[in-house]
């Protein structure tokens, strides 16, 4: 093994992909989903990455510490993007990034890893956050390593690597 990676997950087609494309690069694969109040099949979501070979499952219930720790401090704090956009999405990857260092500590994990893109700030958001909380770790960020976006340009061709 290439060592132990834990992978937030969402259950859709990227971090599915990126599930079994980890394993296949010999990375052993914890999931953890949080659940910070989104609309989600946790149980569907859970089935599918054990299916896919996740070692580990994590679907953890994360709305408490992220209204009180996050969504709070940014209101009273007046967090509002180009005084119009509240950064419900924003606020919530420290927090699941928390989550996901605590559980890459607690199972031993060398490497943690998402399925953010490099088009928008969320890679940035996830990946400070990990090396704020955990200096040592060290990011896996597919969507950045030549390989993994020259295979896989678009969602067709995770369709496909998705139907094989």
């Amino acid at each position: 093994s290439e060592g132990t990676v834990v992978l937030a997950y969402s259950g859709g087609l990227d971090t599915s992909c990126i599930l079994v494309w980890l394993k296949e690069q010999g990375y052993d694969v914890i999931t953890f989903l949080a659940n910070v109040g989104q609309d989600e099949d946790f149980k569907a979501a859970k089935e599918k990455a054990e299916t896919l070979g996740a070692k580990k499952v994590f679907i953890e219930d994360v709305r408490a510490e992220f209204v009180e720790d996050f969504i709070w401090p940014a209101l009273q704090a007046n967090a509002v993007y180009e005084d119009r956009y509240l950064l419900g999405t924003a606020i919530a990857r420290p927090c699941i990034a928390r989550k996901l260092v605590e559980i890459a500590v607690r199972e031993g994990a060398q490497f943690v890893s998402h399925g953010a893109t490099g088009k928008g700030n969320d890679q940035i958001r996830f990946e400070l956050s990990c090396y704020a909380l955990y200096p040592e770790v060290k990011v896996i960020a597919p969507w950045r390593i030549s390989e993994f976006y020259k295979r896989f340009k678009g969602r067709k061709d995770l369709m496909e690597y998705a139907q094989v």
